[in-house]
């Protein structure tokens, strides 16, 4: 190549260098997700999480890092997942799955923004100083799980109501959604005339033996407490329970799709849209502490007329017209 044909080259390089350097793209956000269960069981709730995101404007892969931790139900892990994340230094971590996933990101930064999904006032787990004014680096959604039990008791109650000793099964590895269940049910048991039997269990192994021991004390019905890991194990639940011929109420409506009697409570997919959107305003530089904490707004009632008919119970005509979705 001549000299100035090799100058004019080089001329023209360096003046599209600005602008090729101004084409890249700029470094994608980080999002930090902790929860204390495994992928699998997350699919639908991390597609409405996604289409939270994308109404903020972010969706994976293209403006968006995504960071997963998984406790695969082993509460003890989620300090130790929280901290790898802590290091990783994102924009902002998700947890949902639990208030232990939120307690352990809590504990792991005072920095890093964190946006939670609970099922129970945030203010008296300790994660926000209020619900209009969470103050610190927390903010988030409360799906009401385990403030709806006292209905959802009383739901039951309207659906056999010739039942009279209720067993309520609770989470044994989450002490802190099981006492609050308790403390909700036991008062309502005691407003409805019910009696009540605690039963626990914290394992898939944990849960067949509750069921083999109710042989001797039979209960009239069966009442699952919102749990993160009971949810998960809905389907060995709703089998259980039918073997017994146990009619039993939940909290989500993806236990009465697996067979479940009936549930009430906030729909999941809808708050991890709620969940997916407040993410995306914190990755936009809204800061928690001025964020106030969101209520789940969407409610449902859902009754598996299927299971009802498998049970010999007659559905009151009562609860059909307030049902959200009756399954057949």
């Amino acid at each position: 190549m001549r000299r100035r044909e090799f100058l004019g080259a080089l001329g023209g390089a360096i003046a599209a260098g600005p602008a090729v350097a101004q084409a890249q793209p700029a470094t994608m956000p980080v999002l930090g997700f902790l929860d204390s269960r495994s992928p699998e069981a997350m699919t639908g709730r991390l597609d409405a999480f996604h289409r939270g995101l994308k109404e903020a404007g972010f969706s994976e892969g293209e403006n968006l890092k995504i960071e997963y931790r998984w406790a695969n139900n082993q509460l003890a892990r989620l300090s130790v997942e929280a901290g790898d994340l802590v290091r990783r230094q994102p924009s902002v971590i998700v947890t949902s799955g639990g208030p232990s996933a939120a307690l352990a990101a809590k504990a792991a930064t005072t920095t890093i923004p964190i946006v939670f999904l609970v099922g129970e006032d945030p203010a008296r787990l300790g994660l926000v100083d209020s619900l209009s004014r969470p103050s610190g680096n927390l903010t988030g959604v409360n799906l009401f799980a385990n403030e709806l039990e006292a209905k959802r008791l009383e739901l039951l109650h309207q659906m056999v109501p010739h039942a009279v000793h209720v067993a309520v099964l609770v989470n044994s590895a989450d002490p802190t959604y099981s006492e609050t269940t308790l403390r909700e049910v036991g008062a309502a048991a005691s407003r409805i005339g019910l009696q009540i039997r605690v039963l626990r269990a914290g394992t898939p192994r944990e849960i067949s033996e509750v069921f083999a021991g109710i042989g001797s004390q039979r209960p009239d019905a069966l009442f699952v407490g919102a749990s993160a890991f009971l949810n998960l194990r809905r389907v060995q639940l709703a089998q259980l329970a039918a073997f017994h011929r146990l009619p039993a109420a939940y909290g989500f409506r993806d236990s009465a799709e697996a067979g479940g009697l009936m549930s009430y409570g906030t729909s999941i997919s809808d708050t991890y849209r709620q969940l997916g959107g407040y993410a995306g305003r914190v990755l936009k530089g809204a800061k928690p502490a001025d964020l106030p904490v969101m209520q789940a707004t969407k409610f449902e009632f859902v009754i598996n007329a299927t299971t009802a008919k498998l049970l010999d119970i007659s559905v009151p005509p009562a609860l059909l017209a307030i049902a959200d979705e009756v399954i057949e």
